[in-house]
């Protein structure tokens, strides 16, 4: 039983910070393209969510951003001791953003982006061997953030905002390895939970000694998700009073970890950009997994989750080209905040190495297209998930992973 509520908090988790097992960062195509670079990087509207301090330096009185990406990623398992595997089949997912930046005065400008920074679907074969850890999971988020960006001089600037934050989880997995009904139908369980909310804030600076050179700095805030009154519904369940499982409903609550990213470009003969950005997000925050669940029967559990705090290195190159055509590409490194024995199939998260591409085409003075693409190769490894316990007894999950994902995008950039 404290298995299930584990693992019906880690998919709320999941909602809000992970995308189909893996973290792909994707708030814009121009950023992307430059390997995520962007806190020091001042090309559209873009920048309401990667340091909003720059909108007020737009030379446009209004910008507009929007785009879609396409995430295609693979998840694949096997116990290298019995010969076991697994591997998913995941439709395929597209986060969005739209982001808009309007300049009231010289030293005043307003911006607002609605974006989806993560959400995707991971599904496996039902009844796999990882069945009692999960089948399925779909997650949803939206994050809508207006912004403010003040000039205080030509050299500085401050902005940022709340951000409002929504999203939605569906999770199913088997009670256990082998609880079945009388048709030997596998017993399961499945979590859904909508209207998760909660609200943070973020606050950025630049900071422009020379005029080629920005330095850049943004800090997003913790953000608590409470999830209340969502609904367990058991599927092929036993008669049995050994076997208590009901519908009902939970609450359930988690921290989201801030997160801080230093960075600096630097533009040589106004064609090439180089930009390198810092990221840092404070997963240590996340300790643990906390479930209350409305049926008395069923006792409510606090789960140890110990993350530890990880960091991000990304570089970019940004080449204006010719008055149409502007080129980019970058690589990133993204650090796991998983510790040894927390390794789960819902989660199989390990360092990954990220390579970036991508182009704008100015079809007009006021319209662009911003195409990218992203791929991610997170590092195989053999670890497993030592907290899944039956009678009492600890009963370790684990194998080797390989994971990978391929995201192309495509946005339009509008300005006046």
């Amino acid at each position: 039983m404290k298995k299930l509520l584990l693992f019906t908090a880690l998919g709320l988790s999941m909602a809000v910070t992970y995308a189909g097992g893996y973290r792909v960062s994707l708030q814009g195509q121009k950023a992307l393209a430059m390997g995520h670079t962007g806190v020091a990087v001042i090309n559209s509207s873009e920048t309401v969510f990667f340091n909003p301090a720059s909108m007020v330096y737009l030379d446009d009185k209004l910008n507009i951003s929007a785009g879609v990406s396409g995430v295609f990623s693979n998840i694949a398992y096997q116990d290298t001791e019995t010969g076991v595997s697994a591997q998913s089949d995941n439709p395929m997912a597209t986060p969005l953003y739209l982001y808009a930046s309007y300049k009231a005065t010289d030293w005043l400008s307003l911006g607002l982006g609605v974006y989806t920074p993560y959400g995707s679907e991971v599904k496996y074969e039902d009844d796999w061997a990882g069945s009692h850890l999960v089948n399925n999971i779909k997650l949803q988020a939206i994050y809508i953030q207006p912004t403010v960006s003040i000039k205080i001089n030509d050299m500085f600037s401050v902005g940022g905002g709340p951000i409002y934050a929504t999203g939605s989880v569906n999770f199913n997995r088997n009670l256990n390895r082998t609880i079945t009904d009388l048709e030997g139908n596998r017993s399961n369980v499945t979590v859904d939970a909508t209207g998760i909310s909660s609200w943070g804030w973020v606050a950025s600076t630049l900071f422009t000694p020379y005029e080629d050179l920005h330095v850049g700095f943004t800090y997003r805030s913790k953000i608590d998700m409470n999830a209340e009154g969502g609904s367990a519904t058991f599927e092929n369940v036993p008669n049995s009073p050994l076997a208590p499982f009901k519908d009902t409903s939970f609450d359930a609550g988690l921290p989201m970890p801030a997160e801080m990213t230093l960075g600096a470009s630097y533009t040589f003969q106004d064609k090439l950009t180089v930009a390198f950005d810092f990221n840092r997000a404070f997963w240590s925050a996340y300790e643990s997994l906390d479930i209350d669940f409305e049926d008395p029967n069923i006792p409510d559990s606090k789960n140890a989750r110990n993350y530890k705090n990880s960091s991000s290195y990304r570089f970019g190159l940004q080449y204006d080209a010719s008055k149409m055509f502007t080129l980019r590409a970058g690589y990133y490194f993204d650090g796991t905040p998983v510790r040894e024995g927390y390794f789960a199939p819902e989660t199989p998260r390990n360092d990954s190495n990220n390579f970036t591409a991508g182009l704008t085409v100015n079809v007009s003075k006021s319209l662009q297209i911003d195409a990218s693409f992203l791929y991610s190769h997170f590092k195989e490894v053999d670890a497993s998930y030592d907290y899944y316990y039956e009678n009492g007894i600890a009963v370790p999950f684990g194998g080797t992973y390989k994971t990978n994902a391929f995201v192309p995008g495509l946005g339009l950039t509008y300005k006046l």
